[in-house]
């Protein structure tokens, strides 16, 4: 290999260690558990033009180096390959998701998962209502004045309203509002199926009453913003790598602040790329101490539906990492995409 290869083999060596030990990583340390084939001597010549980079610094008067925001930087830019994730880890992945009963269960399941897999904390964004279709709307009759409403998108959002009518509807006339929703809505973008949902009380004459106080609360339903809810999970994880408590405390009230983090998903708007983001990349100053590994999911060859992600220190695992979040991004993509 060239000085610039084994230069990056050295930087790739001293990360790898680091992460795993947290202690600085001198150049006999290299030698002895990294076959580079070359002497300590060439190694702390390495490890000195890194250092004058800014690669790496000298954390206090030890002999060994620990990699800047910059290595990892370089370190991430320069991985050849993500390691994959096992056969027995893809099939607990799927196994766990595809147990989900719908929406919120699979986002909840997925952002557990994540953090297990990661050791970090993880976020999801629910799926954006942009995108999302009616699929079907169930009317159901709790008593002769009182009907639940069940609208289901084809993303699996599942939304249950209860309507007092105020006046008793009979069976019939339950299953004649029950189609006339559906033809009217079914199919149709959330925000044009509002539009139509307003227009449905002239549609029908003899039910005009019902329907009015019906299309009120359905518009509420179709123009709410889940895309705007986060789900997150696993922030104890903060605490067990360490980090000191004012900069703990900084990342728990960045993460609180939800624009902060749907504005770091809303960049992660394509299902085949991850984004990372190391230190002061970051947007949120709160969030320089961190790096935040970020991806969009959703059905393959579209638009993401929303974003998912982790947030942990900069000492991580970048490969698996990466990994995890690809992997479970896809799944749910799968999952969400193809309800």
């Amino acid at each position: 290999m060239n000085a610039e290869e084994r230069r990056i083999a050295v930087l790739r060596a001293i990360v790898a260690d680091f992460v795993a030990t947290n202690e600085p990583v001198g150049s006999k340390g290299i030698v002895d558990r990294h076959n580079l084939g070359v002497s300590s001597a060439t190694v702390r010549n390495d490890m000195a033009a890194l250092e004058d980079e800014g690669y790496i610094i000298q954390p206090h008067t030890s002999a060994g180096r620990i990699p800047t925001d910059k290595g990892y930087r370089l370190f991430v830019d320069r991985l050849s390959q993500v390691k994959p994730l096992s056969a027995a880890e893809k099939k607990a992945i799927s196994t766990f998701l595809e147990g989900a009963v719908d929406l919120d269960d699979v986002l909840r399941r997925s952002v557990r998962l994540l953090a297990q897999l990661t050791r970090q904390v993880a976020v999801v964004q629910y799926p954006t209502l942009t995108r999302s279709t009616v699929r079907h709307i169930e009317v159901v009759s709790l008593t002769p004045a009182r009907l639940m409403l069940v609208l289901i998108t084809d993303t699996g959002r599942v939304d249950q309203r209860v309507v007092d009518l105020g006046d008793v509807l009979a069976d019939d006339d339950v299953a004649r509002l029950r189609a006339l929703l559906n033809q009217a809505l079914v199919g149709k973008p959330l925000a044009t199926a509002a539009a139509a949902v307003a227009a449905l009380p002239e549609e029908a004459s003899d039910l005009r009453t019902v329907v009015t106080t019906v299309s009120v609360v359905l518009v509420e339903a179709l123009v709410e913003h889940p895309e705007e809810r986060l789900v997150l999970g696993g922030t104890a994880n903060l605490a067990r790598q360490g980090a000191d408590a004012s900069s703990l405390r900084g990342v728990l009230e960045a993460l609180e602040e939800q624009v902060v983090v749907l504005r770091l998903l809303a960049a992660s708007s394509d299902p085949a790329q991850v984004t990372v983001r190391i230190g002061e990349e970051n947007e949120a100053e709160d969030l320089w101490a961190t790096s935040t590994i970020s991806i969009g999911y959703g059905p393959a060859s579209a638009p993401a539906l929303g974003g998912m992600g982790v947030v942990g220190p900069t000492r991580m695992d970048y490969p698996s990492t990466i990994a995890a979040v690809r992997a479970v991004a896809r799944y749910v993509g799968e999952i969400v995409g193809g309800r």
